[in-house]
């Protein structure tokens, strides 16, 4: 029943992580930095930062997603129930391997 959800989830979480980079990328710059120095911000000073964005918006939710999906996937890869002992022993059954003498 989980891998039925984590693929999915895993999908979701690749999406919003390659739309969060484009999103991030698109995004202008707040022109600060070395370009305070020569009068870059003036403008800031009756409001810089204005009214949010629809791209600002956008960057918040995906990266909520993507928060969201980076914990639950956390969650379902760490929530069974076997220890590393059983499931190697369920994978591989074969007998122990003994070095060859010479």
């Amino acid at each position: 029943m989980i891998d039925l959800l984590e693929t999915p989830l895993n999908v979701l979480h690749v999406a919003a992580c390659a739309f969060l980079i484009l999103v991030v990328l698109l995004q202008p710059g707040k022109s600060g930095g070395l370009g305070a120095f020569g009068g870059g911000a003036a403008q800031q000073v009756f409001g810089g930062r204005g009214a949010t964005s629809v791209l600002t918006k956008i960057t918040w939710w995906t990266a909520g997603i993507f928060f969201v999906t980076s914990v639950t996937l956390a969650y379902l890869s760490s929530s069974t129930g076997d220890s590393l002992e059983k499931r190697s022993a369920q994978e591989s059954p074969a007998a122990p391997v003994t070095p060859a003498k010479k």
